[in-house]
């Protein structure tokens, strides 16, 4: 059951942040409160007097406005034409322009959300369009704002403006109820916090009297670890050799531009860097997914430039994506046939034209006991399953074949605090085993207690490789930026 009894109370001019695992119900709970969803039984009360939500429509007369997850935008309109979608803000079939960009600045200046109103959405960034969505809820005046997962999808500088915004909107008497799963945010921004678990309310509590440790053994019922121990592992012989990559991205523009380094085995080698500087086609190039324009990848003495994704997944390499709803899985097949995608032609799945479905509900009843999948059981669509889970199902079938090199995209991102420690206790084993991870991770964080050793990547090329212990969060900052290492020269200079 998503919610199951849930008490919940808000008050007036407060931040109050929803906090729980993936799949503990927090998102269902807002959309009941905003008329998506409808109750089996218990009450709503506003101000005092009970009240019923049929829909949003509704919601929005009681004043209550949505930031969802994924944005409700539609992108070929305008950011104005948005602003004013289903109210009556127009003079018969026309919308009186003038008016609604007067009141869409007086907003945006007021709490700082600046953005065009005659731009198209799909001109924006995704900060932007996130500024959109508030704006419509304050255009049509909403008092009770709820945001759901408002930073999932934000740089670390668009998460500081929004918190800067969020306060101000406080400051102005809004009430937000804040969807997250991350204990860093709940700390940060929220003056109390509701913890869900299964479905159920464990705790409300005053951020000022509680800390991380606490909260995350309400959210996940045990004590969490941060830090994890990472034990020594003797390097062993170089598996990867990555030599003057280059590579164009999806619009045709140079994307890398010379990236070589090595790999070892029993090691992690992190990929730091802004999101958007060849990361994601260095990630692509890799596992067969993205054409290489010039230079070579070998994999143990093997040549495996350009070939393609199975010819890779059977040199033994494996590959984590960053989208594991559309990249890392098939939503709409079970978890079972899930887990035997990449081995499906081979025994002892495969004899001849026919899958032996006895072989492949063995092999599902074991992985998902050893990578801890929870769903009601191996038919069970991956759709329907909370982002953790779904990325556990990817986890088990990449690794259940003992592979050589790991190429791992994000791997915790969008992952609550337990799922979180699970995924990073994975690869730490995968590690110990002798595999050879690349670690493409944005949080900062993450790379630097993880690796190994860290890449630094800036507009496709290599600013600089260090050791990961002692390395300065500083010096991996200016090389983030564009700064390139000492002794380290660039590989896209034209030669003379």
């Amino acid at each position: 059951m998503a919610s199951d009894g849930v008490d919940l109370s808000v008050r007036k001019g407060e931040i109050h942040c929803l906090l729980g695992e993936n799949g503990a119900g927090k998102t269902t709970l807002m959309r009941i409160l905003y008329g998506l969803y409808q109750p089996d039984e218990g009450e709503i009360i506003l101000n005092g007097k009970p009240i019923r939500i049929p829909s949003p429509r509704a919601a929005l007369t009681y004043h209550i406005g949505m930031v969802h997850q994924h944005f409700r935008l539609v992108s070929t309109l305008s950011v104005a034409e948005n602003m004013v979608l289903g109210l009556d803000e127009g003079t018969g079939p026309f919308l009186n322009y003038k008016k609604t960009y007067k009141k869409i600045s007086q907003i945006a200046n007021k709490y700082g959300l600046i953005v065009d109103p005659q731009a198209k959405v799909w001109q924006l960034t995704v900060g932007q369009q996130q500024r959109v969505e508030i704006l419509k809820a304050l255009y049509r005046e909403a008092d009770i704002l709820i945001m759901d997962e408002p930073t999932s999808v934000l740089t670390p500088q668009e998460v500081d403006q929004l918190f800067s915004t969020l306060k101000t909107l406080v400051d102005d008497g809004l009430t937000i109820i804040f969807i997250t799963h991350k204990l860093d945010e709940v700390m940060e921004i929220s003056d109390r916090v509701t913890v869900l678990r299964k479905g159920k309310a464990i705790a409300t509590v005053d951020t000022a009297d509680t800390n991380k440790p606490q909260l995350a053994k309400l959210m996940v019922g045990r004590e969490v670890v941060f830090r994890l121990e990472k034990k020594e592992v003797k390097r062993g012989e170089r598996i990867l050799i990555v030599d003057d990559l280059h590579a164009l991205n999806d619009r045709g523009l140079p994307a890398l531009r010379g990236t070589s380094f090595d790999l070892y085995e029993g090691e992690i080698l992190g990929v730091a860097g802004v999101s958007g500087n060849g990361q994601r086609e260095l990630a692509e190039a890799l596992t067969g997914l993205r054409h290489v324009t010039r230079g070579a990848i070998t994999l143990d003495g093997k040549q495996m430039t350009n070939r393609s994704a199975r010819e890779i997944a059977d040199m033994g390499v494996a590959h984590v994506p960053t989208e594991r709803k559309t990249m890392g899985t098939v939503p709409n097949m079970t978890i079972r046939e899930n887990l035997v995608l990449k081995s499906y032609r081979q025994r002892p799945f495969s004899h001849g034209m026919f899958l032996d479905n006895k072989a492949a509900q063995e092999n599902a009843r074991r992985l998902m006991k050893e990578y801890q999948i929870m769903a009601p059981s191996m038919d069970t669509a991956v759709k329907v399953l909370s982002g953790g889970n779904i990325q556990r199902v990817v986890l088990a079938r990449e690794f259940s074949g003992n592979p050589r090199l790991i190429v791992a995209a994000h791997p915790t991102y969008g992952l609550d605090v337990g799922a979180t420690e699970q995924v990073r206790e994975i690869l730490f084993a995968q590690r110990e085993r002798g595999a050879a991870i690349l670690l493409i991770s944005e949080d900062l964080e993450e790379v630097m207690t993880m690796s190994d050793r860290i890449m630094v990547m800036f507009e496709g090329e290599v600013m600089g490789i260090v050791d990961a212990e002692g390395a300065k969060i500083e010096e991996i900052g200016l090389m983030m930026a564009g700064e390139r290492k000492e002794g380290v020269e660039s590989a896209s200079a034209e030669v003379a």
